[in-house]
């Protein structure tokens, strides 16, 4: 307990001090702690968003907070930083994926001092380094959270752009205090590390991941994340998917209502009704296949004997999921089956 409270003030004074001197642009690009007065079951470390700063997950830290976790958003190296940024004089974010990657490790190994279970998370490019602790550290990882995790290199990136001069681009709806802009460098470098994930996936241990997409996001290929999660989903049973219906218009930067999201509270329902429940993918689609018979939820689970595998939020969870989508595959592989079966006889 002692080694606990010395390394909770350490993190907040020692970071605090170190950020008061960068001269950050916003207060709510500082790194962002909740901590409770002792270790917790879990423990949540978030990497936010490709220039963008820690307040996209000041929501869902409060939410996780007060459901008992200790919860770090550090500032990720070369974000946040005040300067009159543009194409003459680009923001000094890192262009060296390694940066990323030690960054992740070290608090990582912080993390793992704050509570028995970690739970590792990102948005955008935080999501893409959160991927790669997932299978570098597969075995100290319990659960990781793929908010719109940046995969792959699209055309659609680019309509987020209305400049591009060489290799510097400039956002074109600038939402919370972010940087205007970046050079091509600092992106290729969590692109390498995308890229990396993409491959070692089918042949690598992987941490559970929950993989979140919106259908209504230009910046990311969300076929990439189908493909990602059933290549995870290989080895990995207790992997989950969701992809946020069109309807919801919720875009890129989905975590805050300042960034464009009004329906945040789903994101705290999902996150916790995956952290807090023991459910395979197979048995989720299970439940859902049997709720589109005209069963509830809570039926369904009776019937199976899953009461002790599900959380108080994975029936709002449910509600979410494609369970039309989960029948009409059921169906068709029971019709293969049966086909293949006719063709053997």
């Amino acid at each position: 307990m002692t080694d606990y409270l010395t390394l909770k003030t350490v993190i907040q004074s020692k970071i605090s001090d170190r950020e008061s001197e960068m001269s950050l642009t916003d207060n709510l690009c500082r790194s962002y702690f909740r901590f409770h007065g002792e270790p917790t079951d879990k423990v949540c470390l978030f990497f936010h968003g490709f220039t963008a700063g820690p307040y996209q997950f000041i929501p869902m830290a409060e939410a996780l907070h007060k459901a008992g976790c200790n919860v770090l958003v550090p500032l990720l190296p070369g974000h946040g930083l005040a300067g009159h940024w543009g194409a003459n004089n680009p923001p000094p974010l890192v262009d060296d994926p390694r940066a990323y990657l030690k960054f992740g490790l070290q608090w990582l190994k912080i993390a793992q001092s704050m509570g028995k279970k970690v739970v590792v998370g990102g948005l955008s490019a935080g999501a893409t380094l959160a991927t790669w602790l997932a299978m570098e550290k597969a075995d100290a990882i319990y659960r990781t959270l793929l908010f719109a995790p940046y995969f792959n290199s699209s055309s659609k990136v680019i309509d987020l752009f209305v400049k591009h001069v060489d290799t510097y681009c400039e956002w074109e709806r600038l939402l919370g205090p972010s940087y205007p802009g970046f050079e091509l460098a600092a992106l290729r470098a969590v692109l390498k590390i995308a890229n990396y994930n993409f491959k070692r996936v089918k042949e690598s241990p992987i941490a559970p991941i929950f993989m979140i997409s919106s259908e209504s996001d230009r910046a990311v290929n969300n076929y990439d994340h189908q493909r990602f999660f059933e290549a995870a989903l290989e080895h990995q049973p207790y992997c989950w998917y969701n992809s946020f219906d069109r309807v919801l218009d919720i875009p890129h930067t989905m975590m805050t209502e300042m960034e464009g999201n009004q329906f945040t509270n789903l994101l705290n329902v999902i996150t916790l009704a995956y952290i807090n429940s023991n459910l395979t993918w197979h048995e989720v689609e299970e439940i859902a296949y049997r709720m589109t018979k005209r069963r509830t939820f809570n039926s369904v689970v009776a019937d199976l004997g899953w009461q002790h595998k599900v959380s108080r939020d994975t029936p709002a969870m449910m509600t979410l999921v494609n369970k039309w989508e989960i029948a009409v595959k059921r169906e068709m592989k029971h019709r293969q089956r049966f086909r293949r079966e006719r063709w053997d006889d």
